[in-house]
């Protein structure tokens, strides 16, 4: 299974997501770094995802491997994130087969109405466990879990 972490400006968000991913999935699952630019996915790739790529065309192409893909909502805004996420990577990310778990953090130039807000790392952990139930996975607590 690939999970499709995306992410630019300065990529907290992406590595955020990603640690989690890393603390919350077993290691089998592929987690790919999609960058809007270097930096995001650098530190996506620090944070311990397998693969990463950088840039427009490198999302376009790899977004399409991905079974689940994870990313603050604006990834499918075009211009959004200071304007990182052109027309063509907000198309290709909402086009792309892969079920989209989208994290609903505003922008400077939209709000999103009517969801109350969460902690960051509380809306991580929400995708994470409809990832374990959409792909069948067991929980942390059920991979140690040993009968006597």
């Amino acid at each position: 299974m690939i999970i499709a972490v995306i992410d630019g400006m300065g990529g907290g968000i992406g590595a955020q997501i990603v640690t989690q991913l890393r603390q919350e999935l077993p290691l089998e699952v592929e987690i790919l770094a999609l960058g809007t630019n270097a930096i995001a996915t650098e530190k996506m790739m620090k944070a311990r995802a397998n693969r990463g790529a950088s840039g427009e065309n490198a999302i376009k192409v790899s977004i399409h491997q991905a079974d689940f893909i994870l990313a603050p909502i604006g990834v499918v805004i075009p211009n959004s994130l200071m304007g990182e996420i052109t027309p063509a990577i907000a198309t290709a990310i909402a086009d792309a087969p892969g079920v989209k778990l989208l994290l609903p953090i505003n922008q400077p130039h939209f709000e999103i109405v009517g969801i109350e807000w969460k902690a960051l790392t509380k809306q991580i952990s929400q995708a994470i466990e409809m990832i374990r139930e959409r792909a069948g996975i067991a929980s942390p607590e059920e991979f140690s879990h040993t009968d006597p």
